[in-house]
């Protein structure tokens, strides 16, 4: 049995009441693992599926994920349950062509799948801790999707962006409760004090969240806590501070999921996941949208053809801190808005950097679902290869002079030079494999290929 605070142990005894015996041997229990596929993978998945997403698994256990080259491809991301019933919100409230801020975006699981649904929309994922941003970064651009930007800002930042956003999520930073069957850190550092300290952020964060919210925008407020200070009482607090409306999302009984007066709460001895809550808010006020100015952009000597992209027509060229990014035409305006006043530190797909006269393709193109295949040429790795290559390691290919890109089982995983008698590998040095590897214990990746 874990030892959990004295103080938590009583606030959770009148939470659960008649059922906090089975709460906290919940907490004992082995920890569950989940994934959510990418819909750019072809593989074949025999897996427990997560009841409120249509994308999510559960695994019988743990695998070593930094052995597995999908991972690194962005197939599918590691992600919490509880965390995916997300998807919910999003198919009944959210339109696939919404303007969508995620204000307190790392790792990137949420938007990943905020992403995923905005097909047509646009994705804001901010980050203001800069070493959580920059994995922030790392995450979504193994996922691939053309239609998200990368921000390192304050929240009050996004104030001067009035009534711009048609939805905002806000994952708060929070107690960490709902973690405490994962992270025995998150029992050590839980005070009373931190729950009151946590609350009042949230506050901090959900002012700032409200004002970039359009009329009847919608706002997803979430957390990884129990208490009601934390949830509960904040959205009584927004409900009398705002003219806002809450509302519900459909759910089944089978799911396990706890409704209250506030939202919706996953407990670990009644649904299968982790401790999280999630409610949706609308923003009934009138509010006018500030005036933004569009931020001017490089101009660039020699800019890069778009034949590397499907679709290239839909697409226009951006020069920004010295690096070629590619983004949807019809986002242009918004995107270039955002450059303005904020610190924006990746969008679209970035495609190229000019070295001399050559345009260096990065990771991004490689991994991007928009990549033309017919561009370059590419050559299939085995499993050691692709690990090598993972760990930025010298592999040889048979293949033509010149920038190849490097696939496992159908996938990109990145760019090599090949220079004839070896190669440069072309793998971002910041995300490389860093782990020793023995040849021998090196496990089949638990997706197979379609046949």
């Amino acid at each position: 049995m874990k030892e959990l605070p004295a103080d938590f142990i009583k606030q959770a005894k009148l939470l659960f009441e008649n059922t906090y015996n089975e709460f906290a041997n919940s907490i004992c229990n082995d920890k569950i693992t989940s994934i959510r596929i990418n819909d750019k993978t072809n593989q074949a998945i025999d897996l427990e599926k997560v009841k409120w997403c249509n994308n999510g698994y559960y695994l019988s256990n743990r695998p070593n994920f930094t052995l597995d080259p999908f991972l690194h491809a962005g197939a599918y991301y590691v992600q919490e349950a509880s965390s995916m019933f997300l998807e919910q919100f999003l198919t009944q409230y959210v339109a696939t062509d919404a303007i969508v801020l995620d204000m307190c975006a790392a790792p990137g699981g949420k938007s990943s799948m905020l992403s995923q649904h905005l097909k047509n929309g646009l994705l804001v994922s901010n980050e203001f801790v800069k070493s959580r941003a920059s994995i922030l970064i790392e995450n979504l651009t193994k996922w691939g999707n053309d239609n998200c930007v990368v921000t390192n800002n304050a929240p009050i930042a996004f104030e001067k962006y009035r009534a711009f956003f048609d939805a905002v999520l806000v994952d708060a930073p929070c107690s960490g409760e709902g973690m405490f069957r994962k992270d025995d850190t998150a029992i050590t550092e839980w005070s009373l004090q931190n729950v009151q300290q946590c609350a009042a952020r949230q506050q901090d964060i959900l002012k700032s969240a409200w004002k970039t919210l359009k009329t009847d925008g919608i706002l997803i407020y979430s957390t990884c806590t129990y208490n009601r200070q934390e949830n509960e009482e904040n959205v009584e607090w927004l409900l009398n501070t705002y003219d806002a409306e809450l509302l519900t999302v459909e759910t089944r009984s089978e799911w396990g999921i706890t409704p209250t007066e506030g939202g919706y709460h996953f407990y670990p001895h009644k649904a299968k996941g982790e401790g999280l809550f999630m409610t949706a808010i609308r923003k009934l006020d009138d509010d006018s949208p500030s005036k933004i100015k569009m931020a001017p952009t490089q101009n660039g000597v020699g800019k890069p053809s778009l034949e590397c992209l499907q679709n290239a027509q839909y697409y226009v060229t951006v020069l920004y801190r010295n690096l070629w990014y590619a983004i949807p035409k019809n986002k242009e305006i918004f995107i270039k808005q955002l450059l303005q006043n904020l610190n924006v530190i990746y969008f679209g797909i970035l495609i190229y950097e000019r070295k001399g006269k050559d345009f260096i393709p990065q990771a991004a193109l490689a991994l991007s679902k928009q990549l033309n295949r017919e561009c370059y040429p590419s050559v299939t790795l085995s499993l050691e290869d692709s690990l090598r290559f993972l760990r930025s390691e010298t592999i040889c290919i048979d293949a033509p002079k010149g920038f190849c890109a490097v696939t496992y089982q159908g996938i990109p995983l990145g760019w090599v030079k090949n220079l004839g008698n070896r190669c440069n590998n072309l793998y971002p040095n910041s995300w490389r494999i860093r782990m020793a590897i023995n040849a021998q214990e090196i496990p089949q990746p638990f997706l197979v290929k379609k046949k």
